[in-house]
């Protein structure tokens, strides 16, 4: 079997951010080969492509470090192909992300700067925390099926905004402000859902949501602050709960999601916890999403996997600083 012990793999998605990844990609590969990187590159074609593509090339090459050029939906894909692939543990493996997406709240968490340049320099430096990964288990049809995620997943009303917003994407427009258009529009097809949480093994919530959030970091949608206190190496998930509301008290806190302030309204609650399942009733009734990519529907089940995953952040985020 090979093995490209120092050679960077780099997955790029040229449909990135409404296809600033196309238009970016030759300033970032020559910032990449000014600083001697040495690289075996592929692109992506379709949805999911990273992650198979990775797989495979881990596997049959032996690549070990791998850098995105891509939105949180390519990261997601290649978080997903470390955590798939048999060669190595998945810890063995590093993962940076140059951001050029049309949220990249993944990146927003550890404070990634937009210059290029400097994100660069941070992949260089090579400074990395060992961080929580999510799993879940959700129903695709009448499969079960399961997915990894490093930020967040989001369900009920956040779910049908990313999807529409997928859709969107698909079709040339992107960023947050078509994020925040459907956010308004989606309103006036969303129907509150029925839920019943379970929190390691302990009922802590049931009744009708509007939507709901669970994951690692903090940010989503094109930055904004579900889970406040988000911790990305504490074994925790964050859950937040928004209970079933009036559209025009969404509307009139949009603004609150931005800076985390809307966990004061009285229909919010917060939870933390190793693991959840959720029950939706009808059983097929809440759709899921992980760090913006549209999956399957209810039941779900919710793991952390502590300290999983090694990926590539400013020096001030790595493990080595954690207690200082």
């Amino acid at each position: 079997m090979e093995h490209e012990n120092g050679k960077y793999l780099v997955v790029v998605n040229l449909h990135a951010g409404s296809k600033k990844g196309e238009r970016d990609w030759p300033e970032i590969k020559k910032l990449l080969e000014e600083e001697s990187f040495d690289m075996h590159i592929v692109f992506t074609e379709y949805r999911n492509h990273a992650l198979s593509m990775t797989k495979d090339l881990i596997e049959q090459k032996g690549f070990r470090k791998i850098i995105v050029v891509g939105g949180d939906g390519t990261f997601n894909e290649v978080v997903n192909a470390i955590f798939k692939q048999t060669r190595f543990p998945a810890g063995e493996l590093t993962v940076g992300l140059i951001t050029v997406g049309t949220g990249n709240d993944w990146g927003r968490m550890y404070e990634i700067p937009e210059s290029y340049e400097e994100q660069v320099e941070i992949l260089k430096q090579g400074n990395y925390i060992l961080q929580d990964i999510g799993k879940v288990k959700y129903r695709y049809a009448s499969d079960e099926e399961s997915r990894y995620f490093a930020n967040i997943a989001g369900m009920g009303y956040d779910a049908l905004v990313a999807k529409k917003t997928n859709v969107m994407k698909q079709k040339g427009w992107g960023g947050a402000l078509v994020y925040l258009m459907n956010l308004v529009s989606g309103l006036f097809q969303y129907k509150n859902t029925y839920l019943e949480v379970e929190a390691d093994g302990e009922k802590v919530f049931s009744g009708k949501i509007f939507s709901m959030s669970i994951g690692i970091c903090k940010y989503n949608g094109a930055g904004m602050m579900q889970l406040p206190f988000a911790v990305p190496d504490d074994g925790l998930f964050d859950v937040t709960i928004i209970r079933k509301t009036s559209k025009y008290r969404v509307v009139k806190n949009i603004k609150n999601l931005y800076d985390g302030s809307f966990l004061n309204m009285p229909e919010v609650e917060t939870f933390k916890g190793r693991k959840f399942t959720i029950i939706s009733k009808p059983p097929d009734q809440l759709f899921l999403e992980t760090d913006g990519e549209s999956l399957g529907h209810s039941p779900l089940d919710f793991e952390v996997l502590h300290k999983a995953a090694r990926l590539i952040v400013r020096e001030k985020f790595s493990s080595s600083n954690q207690s200082s």
